[in-house]
Formats: C-alpha cells, structure tokens, sequence
C-alpha cells in the first residue's frame, strides 16, 4: 500500500471517528437539553389540582418543615407532586403502557389489559370486615324489624375470568356471594343477577373501560328484582333507549391510559309513556337544606370525562326521589352500581331514598326514619362488598 493511500485511509478513518463523536455529542445535549426542557416547562407550567383525565386530584407540594425533612415525608412529597404534575405526564403513561403491552405485559395498576376491555385485578376479600358488614345487615334488620332485599353484583373480573391472563390471581365471587347469602338467610331475601349477567356475559352488560355495569346490566338486575319484590316490570320494549354518549372513558382507562380499547357508550333507558320528571333533593351535608335537582340525569357530565355522574351527578351521603307516582316506598344502601339501577325502580315506588353510608359519619338513626319506608335494599357490587368497612355502622 502506498504512503499517500494510508495517509488518505487514516484521514478517513480519523473524520468518521470525529463524526461519530459529534453525533454522540449532538445526542447527549439533545437528551440533556430535552430533560431541562421538561423540567423547566414543569417548574414554570401552571399547576392544575384536578386530573380530569385520570380522574383524581394530584399531589399538593408537601410543606417544608423539620419535622417532615427528618422523617422523610418532604423527599417522598416531593417526588410524588413532580410525578405528577410533571410536563406531559399523561403522554409518558400512555407511551409506557404501549411499550409494555410490546414486550408481552398485559397487566398495569392493577388492571389487566384484555383485547376488547380492561378488567379490574380483585383482591382477595377481608373476611374480618365482611362479617362485620354481614353483622351490621342483620343488626339492622332486627332492629328495625323488616327483612332486606340484599344484591351483590359481580364484576367484569368474574363474568370475563375466562378471558384474564394464564394464572391471573382472582376470588371466586360467585362463590363468595353465594356465602354471604348464606350468612344471610332467614335475616334478608337475596337477589340472583350473577345468573341473569353470566347467561348475558356476550351483551353490552359493564363498560369495557370502566368498573361499573352498563344500563342494560342494570336492567338484566332490574328484571330479577322484580321477581323477588312483587312487582311487575317493564319490558325492554317499553323504553326509549337515548344513546347519550360514545367517547366514555372511565376509571380503568384513568389508571392505564391505554388507547387500545373502544371508548365506551353510555345510554339513558327513557320510559316511552313518562309523566313529569322526577323531584330529586340531594343532601351532600345534614343539617342544610338539599339541592334540588329536576330529573334523575345530570347530562351536563357528557361534556366532561366523568360521564357516569350523569346518573344522578357524583357520589353523596344521601338522595331522594320522589317520582309522583303513587306506591310504596323503598331505602337503598348502595355504592355507584345503584345510579343507573334506581331509575328502574322508579316506575314502581312513589319516593325512593339512597344512602351511601362511605359519606355518613353518624348513626343512620339520625337522618332516616326506616319505619316510613315500605321495603329497603342492600345493592353492592361484590369488589366494593368484600372490603367495605362502612356497613359495620348499622350496628349503633
């Protein structure tokens, strides 16, 4: 080889090596630039107190005392408020969720990502709380002499258990009612939906992005209840079925954020021979007068992510309807599976009064005369069921 040709061979060489070098350099400020970028953009963006699409309140920046410098709680504080009013923070989740799902994952803050919905990962129920949730039902049936009717709903993670990833841990449910039903009996009359959901598990029976059950699963309750309680239903034919929403994306997406599922839809079954809409009070705090609201649908929630507020607007201590129909009266102690249950029931009861005892710090004695009500109902899903640890009041 000649000298020039090695010269020429190792200049080349020698600017490649340099152009790599660059490249490398360009990359790593790039890398660096963009992180200052994010965290400036983070110091100086205006915080929001409110995730509207995860649907929670964010972190508060913890205050700065000795007393939590010491203990640890202004560092922990501190990294918990930038994870989540960090720039594009949203956007970060949803790229995680997507690369994770490539590498095989199907499972992200305790929901497991299936083909066609998301479904909640159950945790085994706290058998201690339950008893005493038993106890507190049949307290509550002795004190003020009246038998219950008791429903405890499944979940999506026990009509789809099928459908979770190989060896995906997850409480029998059916079995689990059937053994508080057990505990029950002779104290309270038990309501059969898991029957009526598993024999319609192929319908649009609970939201795919969502923890709670569709309208029409709560129809499917709505028809077994009657059965159980004397009275005659109506039939899907006697509805007017207004299809109010097709972008929901409830409470499993907030967790995931995964764009894979089919927005969910969201629709109001409206009586086709209705009468005036229904009164409805709302006693957000006792003591004051209630909020009076005209008709069981808060529609201006379709404008916003929490859509299934617009049954009966967000969660409360306490709700009456009164229908202006004549009939008995009926008391339902529920979670947020009742919302878009009650409105069946209506067509059958002149007044009806939920109560939600998450938001009651007293004895229900106080706010409730159970002797002016005709029938009362215990309506939980079964997730909410094995772990509440507020039924247990009914017992003072």
């Amino acid at each position: 080889m000649s000298k020039n040709k090695t010269v020429s061979t190792r200049t080349a060489a020698a600017r490649e090596k340099q152009i790599k070098a660059v490249t490398s350099l360009v990359t790593v400020l790039l890398f660096f630039g963009m992180l200052a970028g994010l965290g400036l953009a983070t110091v100086f963006s205006e915080k929001e107190s409110f995730s509207e699409t995860q649907n929670r309140k964010l972190v508060d920046f913890p205050k700065l005392t000795g007393k939590n410098i010491y203990s640890g709680k202004f560092m922990s504080g501190t990294e918990e408020y930038v994870s989540d009013h960090f720039a594009g923070h949203d956007g970060w989740i949803s790229a995680k969720t997507s690369l994770e799902m490539l590498t095989g994952k199907r499972e992200r803050n305790d929901i497991y990502i299936l083909p066609d919905r998301l479904v909640e990962k159950i945790p085994e129920p706290d058998m201690t709380e339950v008893e005493k949730s038993v106890n507190g039902i049949i307290k509550f049936a002795e004190d003020n002499n009246i038998v219950p009717y008791v429903m405890i709903v499944p979940t999506q993670a026990e009509i789809y258990k099928n459908e979770l990833p190989a060896n995906a841990p997850n409480p029998d449910q059916q079995a689990f009612i059937s053994d508080v039903y057990a505990k029950l009996e002779g104290k309270a009359v038990p309501i059969d939906v898991y029957s009526a959901l598993s024999a319609n598990k192929d319908s649009y029976i609970y939201y795919r992005t969502d923890h709670h059950w569709t309208t029409r699963g709560a129809f499917l309750a709505y028809i077994a209840a009657a059965r159980k309680m004397d009275i005659i239903p109506l039939t899907e034919s006697d509805y007017d079925i207004d299809h109010a929403s097709d972008s929901f994306k409830g409470t499993f997406y907030s967790k995931v954020l995964y764009e894979g599922i089919e927005p969910d839809s969201l629709d109001i079954w409206l009586p086709a021979e209705r009468g005036a809409e229904p009164e409805v009070e709302i006693y957000s705090q006792f003591g004051a007068d209630p909020e009076l609201h005209e008709g069981m649908y808060f529609r201006e929630y379709l404008d916003v992510k929490d859509k299934y507020s617009t049954f009966f607007g967000t969660n409360q201590p306490m709700v009456t309807i009164r229908t202006g129909n004549e009939g008995e009266k009926l008391l339902v102690f529920k979670d947020s599976y009742a919302h878009c249950f009650v409105p069946f029931m209506t067509e059958h009861f002149s007044e009806i009064t939920m109560v939600d005892m998450r938001y009651i710090q007293m004895s229900y004695k106080d706010i409730i005369d159970v002797s002016e009500y005709d029938k009362v109902m215990f309506l939980y899903n079964a997730s909410t069921f094995m772990s509440d640890r507020n039924l247990k009041k009914l017992m003072y």
